[in-house]
């Protein structure tokens, strides 16, 4: 419920959550950093339920496979991959918003544009090969 600064309980969670992370990496630079920020997104994947797990763990098998370079991080408490500090790919767990589905979506950094329109979120209600398929198009697309 929104009070009178317009935030929902779930928007000050994860303003909370992303000042935390921002915390826990002060200071940090190089390898340490990344391996920090390597385990927050794993303990992120680990600490979800049901389709949300599933496909936040299919999302970093996918990275993992196709865009090693690409570093594991969260951003907001969501499970997120960077090039050069800068998110490419993100998953939204529907539980975070109660949401009817999750979804990943694409920062600007991806290279996705096709012409003067095209997505850069997509809805996912469960791991199917369909989905394995397409995630693996636009995860390769995206890192281009």
């Amino acid at each position: 419920m929104a009070e009178k600064n317009g935030f929902s309980d779930a928007e000050r969670e994860a303003m909370k959550q992303r000042a935390a992370e921002l915390r826990a990496s002060k200071g940090l630079k190089g390898a340490a950093k990344r391996e920090r920020e390597a385990q927050a997104c794993a303990d992120a994947i680990a600490a979800m339920e049901g389709t949300d797990k599933q496909v936040a763990q299919l999302l970093d098998d996918i990275v993992t496979e196709l865009a090693p370079h690409l570093d594991p991080k969260t951003m907001y408490g969501f499970p997120a991959y960077a090039r050069e500090g800068k998110v490419v790919v993100f998953y939204q767990p529907a539980s975070r918003w109660n949401s009817r589905y999750g979804t990943v979506a694409f920062d600007e950094s991806a290279k996705l544009d096709d012409g003067p329109l095209w997505p850069t979120a997509y809805a996912v209600l469960g791991v199917t090969e369909e989905v394995t398929q397409k995630l693996r198009a636009l995860v390769a697309k995206a890192v281009g």
